[in-house]
This record gives structure tokens, C-alpha cells and sequence, in this order.
């Protein structure tokens, strides 16, 4: 079976990027040298699956830096928009999440990455995740684009673990608890 798993970094007041998808406060807060567990965490899983948003913001980092494939889910894009440098490692999708991760499962894959805020909160309200691990960066933003949206019910988790940093992150690890 297939299970999906969030790692991400949020605001101490809830946002992963500002209004305008900047990321520049994360940037930031980067440790040289402090390890928060990402390395571990790609090891275990067999791909991404991510927004259009998400995509176009790690083009603009200069080198791709995934080793992992990645699925971009979107309605507006099409495999002519992937530059041909990334036509082996990114490919595009307009399935929903259920769609992908069925499609994703019968080549193979057993756990998948999702990462943006959009696909986040699509994968939550479908009961799609299994875990999630948010490392919270300190720092107020007052504004910007936030990690959780609307629900149309409660999300019951189980903290699993929390580990603080010399820096002041702080990473939680919570468990998606399944309604019975």
C-alpha cells in the first residue's frame, strides 16, 4: 500500500511562504551544519508529489535539487512545460490525489513526498497522509500563504515526537489518526 508523508517548514504563526510565495525568511534561518533530518527522511520515501506553485518556486533555484521524480499535479500544465534538463526526473499529472497515488502504487511506488501548500491541504482532506513532520522556524510573519486551509472536519493527530534545535527550530512529528 502507498502512504504519503508531509515534510515542511512553517512559520511560528502557520505560513510556508509570503504572499507572494517568497521564501527569502527561510532562507534565512538556514543552519550550516545543523541537520534537521531531511537527508533521513528522502531516504525513505520514492518520489514528490507536488503543486505547479511549488515546482515553478524550485526552478528558481538554479540547480534541481531532487534526486528522487518528482509529479508535478496540475491543471494548467502539460509534459511541454518540463524543460527538457528535467524530462527524466519531473512529469506532470491532473489526477486527483487518490488518482495519482493509485497511479504512483502500480509502478512501484510504496511512499511518496508531498510537498505545497495546495497539495497539502488536498492530501489532508482526502485522508491521504500518514504522517506529517513540520519544523517550525521562529519567526512571526503576520501574512502570507498558509500551510493548513479550510476542513471540512477535524484532523485528529498523534504527536509522535519533537526534537529543538541550537538554532530554535523545532521539528514535530505527527501521526494522522484514521476515523473509525
Amino acid at each position: 500500500m502507498i502512504t504519503a508523508h508531509i515534510y515542511i517548514a512553517v512559520s511560528l504563526d502557520g505560513f510556508i511562504a509570503r504572499e507572494d510565495g517568497d521564501l527569502d525568511w527561510l532562507m534565512k534561518q538556514a543552519v550550516e551544519g545543523e541537520e534537521h533530518g531531511y537527508d533521513a527522511f528522502m531516504d525513505t520515501i520514492d518520489g514528490i508529489v507536488m503543486g505547479r506553485n511549488s515546482y515553478e518556486k524550485v526552478l528558481t533555484f538554479g540547480d534541481w535539487p531532487y534526486k528522487k521524480p518528482v509529479v508535478v499535479l496540475s491543471r494548467s500544465m502539460s509534459p511541454a512545460d518540463i524543460p527538457a534538463e528535467l524530462a527524466d526526473r519531473v512529469s506532470v499529472s491532473s489526477k486527483t490525489p487518490e488518482g495519482v497515488l493509485t497511479e504512483l502504487a502500480e509502478i512501484g511506488w510504496r511512499s511518496v513526498y508531498v510537498d505545497g501548500g495546495q497539495i497539502i491541504q488536498a492530501f489532508l482532506r482526502a485522508g491521504l497522509v500518514k504522517d506529517m513532520l513540520l519544523t517550525r522556524i521562529p519567526i512571526l510573519l503576520g501574512t502570507g500563504i498558509p500551510l493548513f486551509g479550510p476542513l471540512e472536519q477535524d484532523i485528529d493527530l498523534h504527536h509522535m515526537e519533537t526534537v529543538p534545535y541550537p538554532s530554535g527550530l523545532v521539528s514535530s512529528k505527527y501521526e494522522i489518526l484514521k476515523k473509525t
